[in-house]
């Protein structure tokens, strides 16, 4: 039976160190989904369809992975949506120190939620430790340039289609 492993996350927008992060998780699985949130609660920059195309333009950008790549959005906890995958894998990334203590607690609430829920974290390669979504969104909200931080597609998505960006 084939290992899928899931990656959820915002992604908003995707960067070159989810990108990374994608390439690890395939080394180790068969295959990957990518849930896109909705996180309204976040108040994205970018719309769940929007971020989802970003991801599918991402990934496009790969070629031939180790593994099968899927990309799915969803409303609901990450624990109940990793049930109906039929998965029992969550995939993380951690950049710095600061990033442990809010993944540590999401790894917890999400076991007690689905007590068959294994958390794996991977760190992203040096150069990518620094990309955040966050950090992109601060950038483009102030006109920078984000080329260097998120795949070629990506970045021309987001210079063609968002008004945030022009």
């Amino acid at each position: 039976m084939a290992k899928i492993a899931i990656y959820p996350g915002t992604f908003d927008p995707i960067t070159n160190g989810h990108l990374d992060v994608i390439q690890r998780a395939c080394k180790l699985f068969d295959g990957l989904t990518i849930a896109v949130a909705k996180s309204d609660s976040k108040k994205p920059l970018f719309t769940q369809k929007e971020r989802i195309e970003m991801v599918l333009f991402a990934i496009g950008e790969l070629g031939e992975t180790a593994c099968a790549l899927d990309v799915k959005g969803f409303n609901n906890l990450v624990a109940d949506f990793a049930k109906e995958q039929e998965s029992n894998i969550l995939i993380r990334g951690l950049r710095a120190v600061s990033d442990f203590e809010y993944e540590l607690q999401m790894g917890y609430a999400n076991a007690s939620l689905n007590k068959k829920l294994e958390t794996i974290y991977l760190m992203p390669s040096l150069q990518n430790a620094f990309i955040s979504s966050s950090v992109v969104r601060s950038i483009l909200l102030h006109n920078g340039d984000i080329s260097h931080l998120v795949p070629k597609s990506v970045n021309n998505f987001i210079r063609n289609h968002h008004v945030c960006c022009h």
